[in-house]
């Protein structure tokens, strides 16, 4: 998708070439910088414009101008924003992409089911998560009957830390693969409920490894408060994560019959369709 005419030197980029790294296969380093802008894009928390695009990549201005200009002609990345667009977001072409990947994928495919009973059982907004590079990002979206409704979107990216969907996946892992991630995650304060104190998160991960299930207290965003539980694979792996949420006013006092136990058994559900399920 990147034209073969678009020039680009391997001098542009801060990191150099070794002979056995992949960036040594021709074309391989110009391809990579495509990659690292668009990822940027991709993970902004607001549309940036090209002097953060900069500040973020480390290439020169004139290498980013090029690089944007030839993903806005592959419909990878648009121009949002008033005046001249001068910011930039996903394009339709990669969202088309991505949605024709999440609409074939196996776990989307065998959760289907069990997710559409979850959101008629409770009446709320279900979401189905996997793990990516360092967040949870949304592949399926079923939004509740009711009239207030959650702002995301399948694609959106969640933090680990913060989300339900992320301290359940967190919860399922051993402390030598939770540790690392714990310590490059962005602990950023959404609201005044976040955590990022990271004593604090190691607790709660632990309490959501013990109970089953993970608690989202308007941590991710203002009002709203989830729950979540991972999908276990016959290896007792996550392979993924189901949330159910709802805004503060309608949540319902009994928590456990209300959202945790059909939860739990939309989970199960799906591992079984899956193959067979690790019951812990």
């Amino acid at each position: 998708m990147v034209p073969a005419s678009f020039p680009m030197s391997t001098t542009d980029s801060p990191a150099s070439s070794q002979p056995g790294d992949a960036r040594s296969v021709a074309g391989t380093a110009a391809f990579s910088k495509f990659i690292a802008v668009l990822q940027l894009i991709a993970d902004a928390g607001t549309p940036p414009n090209i002097a953060k695009l900069v500040a973020a990549s480390g290439y020169p201005r004139p290498t980013v101008h090029r690089i944007v200009a030839a993903l806005q002609a592959e419909g990878l990345v648009a121009a949002v924003g008033g005046g001249g667009g001068n910011t930039f977001a996903l394009g339709p072409r990669l969202v088309n992409l991505a949605s024709r990947s999440w609409e074939r994928s196996d776990l989307r495919i065998a959760a289907v089911d069990a997710l559409m009973e979850l959101r008629n059982t409770t009446s709320e907004t279900v979401h189905l998560a996997v793990p990516s590079d360092g967040a949870m990002v949304y592949i399926e979206k079923l939004e509740s009957p009711h009239a207030v409704r959650m702002a995301s979107r399948i694609g959106t990216r969640v933090a680990l830390t913060s989300s339900s969907v992320g301290k359940a996946w967190l919860a399922t892992l051993t402390p030598a693969e939770r540790e690392p991630l714990l310590a490059q995650a962005p602990r950023v304060r959404f609201t005044e409920h976040t955590m990022t104190d990271l004593g604090a998160i190691r607790d709660e991960i632990e309490l959501t490894a013990q109970r089953g299930y993970a608690e989202d207290r308007e941590e991710n965003e203002q009002s709203i408060w989830c729950y979540g539980a991972a999908i276990l694979g016959a290896d007792g792996r996550a392979v993924g994560c189901v949330s159910v949420s709802m805004p503060m006013f309608r949540r319902q006092e009994d928590a456990q019959r209300s959202y945790i136990e059909p939860l739990l058994a939309a989970c199960r559900t799906i591992a079984a369709r899956l193959g067979p399920v690790c019951v812990r």
